[in-house]
């Protein structure tokens, strides 16, 4: 009896370990995705965050090719595409919207070839693309504190000249501030967050994570500033709430913060229904 109710104590406590892993995992995502989500809803960037974060199967390929750290191939391969991106629009050879859909489909794909080829290794590719916050290690915890805080230091340095250069690029520009300059500072700060979120919610999840909260919180912030601290907390709600969610009903962990940010972006819209938006709100 008292072996039974030892192995249920040592259950338990191992129950609590890795889901308070994965709670401060989530919450330390979400802290960092909220700022850089309300500049992608503000600058209507959620196709190149999708392309971004496709591109990160290919970086996963390579690392396992080629032996590399796959934080570190992740972040390589969506900087290079960023990049080259930038490049690509400045030569003017075919729209935005067209670039991104080449980039994104083009690297995914890739990304899968090259894995199909490698017979010799076995990965999970489910975990990959949907994520396994509940596997995290206290190591994964440590990356994404550090490189969220990392993250949200850089938004706070660039913050006017982002902020001037999504308002008024021209303006911007005639004031000093470097519009093109912070911009590729932006998209390497997505790819530093695109790198540290795969093991969390996965590829094809992030930029849920990125937009939904910044959605629900618009509707309720006077001010950029406001949007951003509130698109970190409503996302920060939505991993405690998806994580409990996951575990009462046994569902996937990173589809259901994705669908408890969801439930959250509902809510926020309730106290509009029925009234009418107010023209040109808000950044």
């Amino acid at each position: 009896m008292m072996a039974t109710i030892t192995i249920t104590m040592r259950e338990s406590a191992m129950l609590d370990d890795f889901f308070v892993r994965a709670v401060l995992a989530g919450v330390g995502l979400a802290l960092t995705t909220g700022p850089l989500g309300c500049f992608i809803i503000w600058r209507r960037m959620a196709y190149f965050g999708d392309t971004i974060a496709h591109s990160a199967l290919l970086g996963v390929a390579l690392s396992l090719l080629f032996q590399l750290n796959l934080t570190l191939a992740v972040f390589g391969v969506a900087a290079t595409v960023s990049i080259l991106l930038l490049f690509l629009q400045k030569r003017q050879a075919l729209s935005a919207d067209a670039l991104l859909g080449i980039l994104s489909h083009a690297t995914l794909a890739i990304g899968l070839v090259m894995v199909a080829f490698m017979s010799w290794v076995r990965i999970d590719l489910i975990a990959f693309l949907f994520g396994d916050i509940l596997a995290v290690s206290k190591t994964d915890i440590a990356m994404i504190w550090g490189g969220g805080l990392f993250v949200v230091a850089a938004i706070a340095w660039l913050w006017r000249p982002l902020l001037a250069s999504t308002v008024n690029p021209e303006l911007a520009e005639a004031e000093g501030l470097q519009p093109e300059r912070a911009r590729l500072f932006f998209m390497l700060l997505m790819a530093v967050v695109i790198a540290i979120a795969m093991k969390i919610v996965g590829i094809m999840l992030i930029t849920s994570l990125l937009i939904i909260p910044a959605a629900a919180a618009r509707r309720f912030s006077p001010t950029p500033e406001i949007m951003a601290v509130l698109a970190s907390l409503i996302g920060a709600v939505a991993v405690v709430g998806g994580l409990f969610g996951s575990l009462t009903y046994d569902t996937p962990s990173g589809p259901s913060i994705v669908v408890a940010a969801l439930i959250l972006f509902i809510l926020s819209l309730l106290p509009r229904l029925g009234r009418k938006e107010p023209q040109g709100q808000g950044t």
